[in-house]
Parts: C-alpha cells; structure tokens; sequence
C-alpha cells in the first residue's frame, strides 16, 4: 500500500424495500477515480442504525465499530489495502474485514 495515498470517506445510511437497511462506507483515493464501497447490511447477528444504533455505527454481538471515527476508516483502508481490493472500483461486504478491523483496534471482545 501507497502509504502516502490520501483517501477521502463518507458515510450513509441505505434503505431498502426489499432486503436490510445498510450501512455504506464510500472509500475514495484522492486522485484517482478508483471508489469502492463497503457494504454493511443488517442482519442475524449483524446490526445497523436502524432505531437503535447512533449514525455510522456497525455491530456485531462482540464488537461495535463507528464508521465516523478516523481511526475505524483507516482500519478498514489498511485491512482493504493488505488484501489488495483498494486497486479498482468495486462493491464489497465490509462484515468480511470487520473481524479484522475490530481486532486491530482492540474492539473485539475475547
């Protein structure tokens, strides 16, 4: 990873009328046109702002991460950058680096 790369985020709640409320964390890099998308829907065990949870925050049963924190969005740019999906444009389940994510910053409950 390009340890010099700028990346600007944004964070927004997407409704549906026909699967979960999710959460979107929109990824870009500062000059380049490359935008990817983590993708957080609610689910079993998986939860979401929807009535319970404060703006950005995503939440597994041992572990809450708040997409609006810094810190959280550089874990998830690393974790992406160290699994090589920050090379192109694409939409990808953010729950599959999660794990990863709230370990590194010690969010994880053991």
């Amino acid at each position: 990873m390009d340890e010099t790369a700028t990346y600007i985020w944004s964070v927004r709640h997407r409704h549906s009328v026909t699967g979960p409320c999710q959460e979107v964390l929109t990824l870009s890099r500062e000059g380049t046109r490359t935008r990817v998308l983590l993708l957080f829907p609610g689910g079993e065990g998986r939860f979401v702002p929807d009535g319970w949870l404060p703006s950005g925050c995503v939440a597994m049963r041992d572990a809450s991460l708040n997409l609006h924190e810094p810190g959280v969005v550089r874990g998830f740019v690393d974790e992406a950058a160290r699994r090589g999906l920050l090379d192109r444009s694409a939409d990808l389940d953010g729950w599959e680096l999660f794990r990863a994510v709230a370990s590194a910053l010690g969010r994880q409950a053991s």
